[in-house]
């Protein structure tokens, strides 16, 4: 596993499908809309489920006119699609499946024994440079505290 990607670096972008097929993408963001990028190990799970109902719940306090979130695991999309359904989550569910976990790689957030995604959390600006970050072990629930925090700055 190679070090999370520094805050201060250009953010990689990507391409994928969210639960419902439809691509998107770091690029199509560039310019309109802060992303807070949230890489979560599985779909399912209790930790992740607690982590993605926090931003269901508190979605205001995620996102706006100025930011969107974007989380990614490597789950099949069908996988994604029936977790999204079961809890709600109206915001994209990125599947990071095949090339499995390509994008958490370059994102320096892929546990290749577990073959899953660690708990990254990255803040990136309009301009696509990464303003901050958190990365937790699987096992380990993040804080988002500092998350808006960083985005008060950046709104600031």
């Amino acid at each position: 596993m190679t070090s999370p990607i520094a805050v201060g670096a250009t953010a990689p972008d990507f391409a994928l499908k969210d639960q419902n097929g439809q691509d998107f993408s770091l690029a199509q963001f560039r310019g309109a809309k802060n992303v807070v990028l949230v890489f979560y190990p599985f779909a399912f799970s209790g930790i992740c489920t607690g982590e993605l109902c926090e931003i269901r719940d508190d979605l205001g306090g995620f996102v706006g006119d100025d930011v969107q979130v974007l989380a990614v695991s490597c789950d099949h999309m069908f996988s994604q699609r029936a977790w999204a359904d079961k809890e709600g989550y109206f915001f994209p569910l990125l599947s990071d499946y095949w090339p499995h976990g390509g994008v958490a790689q370059q994102y320096g957030v892929f546990n290749e024994q577990a073959g899953a995604a660690l708990r990254g959390t990255f803040l990136i600006d309009t301009e696509g440079v990464v303003r901050w970050s958190l990365v937790n072990e699987i096992g380990t629930a993040r804080d988002f505290t500092g998350y808006h925090e960083a985005l008060a700055g950046l709104r600031a």
